[in-house]
């Protein structure tokens, strides 16, 4: 794509991301019906079946990167996307969440704590990995990515049993957090399908569609988008750390909004946390297909958008625990915070790209 217009190539990139926000709706829906209808909800299964489909952008960039070399691209989108995936809190907290209480205060519960940490101490060992040896590849694998993929599934164990009960008042939830239990718009999404005679075989069939058509939209964002950074000169960290990192989370945003305003805060802010620590689990992917070691030959950028990605899942953490009532623009004081330490680190990004 690399001879193409720049305009139709920004043309190619707006259409991907538009079928990606289509399909990704379609996704999350379906995977919901389908996740209750073989009883994977409450199981390993369910999780994992969630985690991998409202991912499939990131890991068709991740493929599609991987094959063609440019492991750059895929490296800025997954860490660069965390970090972003994180800020799209704030745009739940202010467009989503109704009233005078922010989205942490409605949201509060310790399971929620659990998830933040799995995420904390998944990218703490992504830093860790980049300081091994390059020449460290054993079976087209390194320790650090297999480690990763092992403490993402030990979390998926922690957060599942930290649903079902926590040995604190009221099973972890604080007072007057949401009054539903977490995951109630999945429970209705499901019964309205029932309701209007959706079967399993049909739901599987339209997942199959929209998994297709995001793994091909995917693959078009990455190639158009890296084109155009290209053309105009931006490196390929800032571009998936920006532009195709919010193209990717069109999704979250979509699926986010719609569990917000139906008063499922917890479902909202879990999803987030639950595709922040599986994103990093895609460089045992990145590691299998080019047969290199993806994290000693991070950059400093990524490293950074890292160190970043752990400070704002931080920042909610404490916005959890320590519960901000007042609003202020629209928002809790840790969106607040989150968005003006994400600003300050898109400037900082520029700075490092410039001294590379």
């Amino acid at each position: 794509m690399g001879s193409m217009p720049f305009l139709l190539l920004l043309i190619i990139f707006l259409g991907a991301a538009a079928a990606t926000w289509i399909a990704g709706v379609q996704l999350t829906k379906h995977t919901d019906v389908i996740a209750e209808r073989l009883h994977l909800g409450a199981a390993l299964g369910g999780l994992i079946l969630l985690a991998v489909a409202t991912n499939l952008p990131e890991l068709a960039i991740t493929i599609s990167a991987a094959v063609s070399g440019d492991l750059s691209i895929a490296v800025g989108n997954i860490l660069g996307g965390i970090a972003l995936q994180t800020v799209v809190l704030v745009i739940l907290d202010v467009f989503g969440v109704k009233g005078n209480r922010s989205l942490t205060y409605r949201a509060a519960s310790l399971s929620l704590v659990v998830e933040a940490t799995a995420v904390i101490a998944v990218l703490g060992i992504v830093i860790a990995g980049t300081q091994m040896p390059q020449g460290l590849v054993i079976a087209r694998m390194t320790p650090a990515v297999v480690l990763i993929a092992v403490v993402w599934v030990v979390s998926l164990a922690l957060v599942n049993r930290a649903g079902k009960n926590m040995p604190w008042h009221e099973n972890g939830s604080a007072p007057d957090a949401q009054l539903e239990p977490r995951g109630h718009s999945r429970t209705k999404r499901v019964a309205a399908a029932t309701q209007a005679g959706t079967s399993t075989v049909k739901s599987a069939v339209i997942f199959g569609i929209a998994a297709l058509a995001t793994l091909i939209a995917g693959v078009l964002l990455e190639q158009s988008g890296s084109a155009m950074a290209d053309q105009i000169g931006l490196s390929g960290v800032l571009f998936g750390a920006t532009v195709l990192a919010l193209a990717t989370s069109l999704p979250e945003i979509s699926t986010g909004l719609t569990a917000v305003r139906q008063g499922d805060y917890k479902l909202a802010i879990s999803d987030i946390f639950g595709d922040n620590a599986f994103l990093p689990v895609l460089f045992l992917v990145a590691t299998l297909i080019s047969g290199k070691s993806v994290l000693p030959s991070a950059q400093s950028s990524d490293i950074y958008l890292t160190a970043i990605a752990i400070v704002l899942t931080l920042i909610y953490l404490l916005g959890i625990l320590f519960r901000p009532k007042r609003k202020i623009l629209g928002m809790g004081a840790d969106s607040v915070l989150v968005l003006i330490v994400y600003a300050l680190s898109v400037v900082g990004l520029f700075a490092i790209s410039a001294a590379d």
